[in-house]
């Protein structure tokens, strides 16, 4: 079996595969060419730069009687062209001779064309004007066909055919033989003498309407659009058959063509097969991909039936060898080995050290001393290590395998159900007291927190107010100190101005020497003073003889006194 890559290609056929052994035909890139020599390799031999599958010839590329190819000129120089093959062979011109006018007529503006239809052969107008009914000798074989683009894609009219396509496009065509031609970023017009040239599908080739998706991870392969015919079996009968298959792979994916018993690997890009002996094997994606993948019940060694649900994850890296062995896709090769590795795997293990265990992880393998140990070494050495070197028979490399949950059936599995049941109740209760209990602690811590808070709250206002009591003596002590020591400085300088009075005025006295002024001085202090204490006062001397006679008066003074209160 011959297995090639076609690197970013176009698969086509045309009428020549008929006559080269139904060969595979590339479609090109190339911008002026329908058809080119793909670049392939071989997978097993590298170096190889030819193959088995050959390229067919390009449908442009071959001289056609009254077919040519629109170039740089454009399409005026390629209906010249065309219209003197016609004229050498004998046959009515294409072109018509008649000349514009501008004062009556059919009007055709730059870029574009007129059409006419003279007795059942096109004529075309390609100068701008206008265009009369006359001469009159023939105008009742003649019809007006309306006016089209020059720049218009498809142009068909009694036989001729124009089609121009851009970058983006491909014209799917079938020529008076029923030979099918795929064109792409090119355009030709021809004229058909017998049969015509059907021009069955302009595609958006990027855009293709019908996704392909995998029918497991539902993830889009690519996108697909088929072209069809439709064919005449009898005046009655009329059939759509599929003539060419367009293809819009993403990247990083692929897919593979088959042709007998050969394949070929298609790579990312825009494609279209045509060649009918080539058919679409399938779409692949090569990025990593993962799934939950359930078993069929499998017999423990008591023969208890156990049902596995399995976690997978892969990456297809050889599509070709998944395809040679008659896969669709990789889950159907990884769920028919995974299901055999399984059964030979849980054939060997009892009941109790599978129900021990419910999950498989990396937690769990770490205690060899575990019961549940065989089951779980079991799986990650040998499930892994088979399923792994099995998958690389396919093309497939496996990244991850895990038992996610499993299943017990018949009576084991109702009696196994009870006791989880209990088991689940008794850990939901002591579950709900641990939380009861670590509620309350939490309460308990709170309200704690709460308490040392106030308390903090308290002390540190405690602090605040003998700080405050603290402040305020002190302040009030400054206060009295400084009102004491401001007072005694008051009543030293009074004091100081009172001797100081005194004293000058002493002295003033000292120096009055006039005995009559002195006299009315010591009168002036009597009036003074009988005014200070009034007009009753008498005035005692506490000094010399008058001074005895002074406590003579006061003793009898209080004599009487005395005797009034006794009486």
């Amino acid at each position: 079996m011959s297995m090639s890559v076609a690197d970013t290609t176009t698969i086509v056929g045309d009428r020549d595969t008929f006559r080269k052994e139904q060969e595979f035909s590339l479609h090109p890139k190339d911008a002026s060419h329908a058809t080119t020599i793909g670049k392939r390799r071989d997978i097993n031999h590298p170096d190889s730069a030819e193959d088995r599958f050959a390229t067919t010839l390009d449908y442009m590329a071959e001289d056609r009687p009254f077919f040519v190819k629109i170039g740089k000129e454009g399409l005026i120089a390629a209906l010249e062209k065309l219209d003197r093959q016609l004229v050498q062979s004998g046959r009515t011109n294409l072109l018509s001779r008649k000349s514009p006018v501008t004062w009556t007529g059919r009007e055709i503006t730059p870029g574009q064309l007129g059409l006419i239809n003279h007795g059942g052969s096109p004529k075309i107008l390609t100068r701008p004007g206008r265009y009369p009914g006359f001469p009159l000798r023939n105008w009742w074989a003649r019809e007006w066909g309306g006016v089209r683009g020059l720049s218009d894609t498809v142009i068909s009219f009694q036989g001729l055919t124009v089609v121009q396509v851009s970058q983006n496009q491909a014209a799917v065509i079938s020529d008076p033989q029923n030979h099918i031609f795929v064109i792409r970023n090119a355009a030709f017009v021809a004229f058909a003498i017998e049969g015509t040239y059907d021009v069955l599908s302009i595609v958006d080739q990027t855009h293709l309407p019908t996704p392909v998706k995998d029918g497991v991870t539902r993830s889009i392969l690519g996108y697909t659009h088929e072209v069809k015919m439709k064919s005449r079996l009898n005046p009655h009968d009329e059939r759509d058959f599929v003539v060419a298959t367009f293809l819009d792979i993403p990247a990083n994916n692929c897919a593979i063509l088959q042709r007998g018993d050969e394949l070929e690997l298609l790579g990312a890009g825009q494609s279209v097969i045509t060649n009918p002996s080539v058919t679409l094997r399938g779409l692949y994606t090569l990025g990593e991909n993962q799934i939950e993948m359930p078993t069929k019940d499998i017999f423990t060694r008591d023969q208890v039936p156990v049902s596995l649900t399995i976690y997978l994850k892969w990456q297809l890296t050889e599509p070709m060898k998944l395809a040679t062995h008659g896969y669709h896709t990789p889950y159907d090769a990884l769920r028919d080995k995974t299901q055999s590795i399984l059964t030979q795997i849980v054939a060997h293990l009892d009941y109790s050290s599978m129900v021990k265990q419910r999950s498989l992880g990396p937690d769990n393998m770490e205690d060899g001393t575990d019961p549940s140990s065989p089951f779980l070494d079991a799986l990650r050495t040998r499930a892994m290590d088979d399923m792994h070197e099995a998958a690389l028979e396919y093309g497939i490399v496996l990244k991850d395998l895990a038992v996610i949950d499993r299943q017990f059936k018949g009576e084991i599995a109702t009696t196994m159900d009870k006791l989880t049941t209990r088991a689940l109740q008794a850990q939901v209760e002591a579950a709900n007291v641990d939380r009861e209990n670590s509620n309350k602690v939490k309460q308990e811590e709170g309200a704690l927190s709460v308490a040392r808070i106030r308390a903090q709250a308290l002390n540190t206002q405690a602090d605040a107010e003998a700080y405050s009591v603290v402040a305020a003596a002190k302040a009030q002590a400054q206060r009295l100190k400084i009102e004491a020591e401001a007072s005694a400085e008051a009543t030293r300088l009074a004091a100081e101005a009172d001797a100081e009075a005194i004293r000058i005025k002493a002295t003033a006295d000292a120096l009055v020497t006039d005995a009559f002024a002195r006299e009315m001085e010591l009168r002036r202090m009597d009036v003074a003073r009988v005014k200070a204490f009034g007009s009753k006062t008498v005035f005692v001397p506490s000094e010399g003889p008058g001074a005895q006679m002074g406590n003579a008066m006061a003793i009898g003074m209080a004599a009487n006194m005395g005797a009034k209160l006794n009486s």
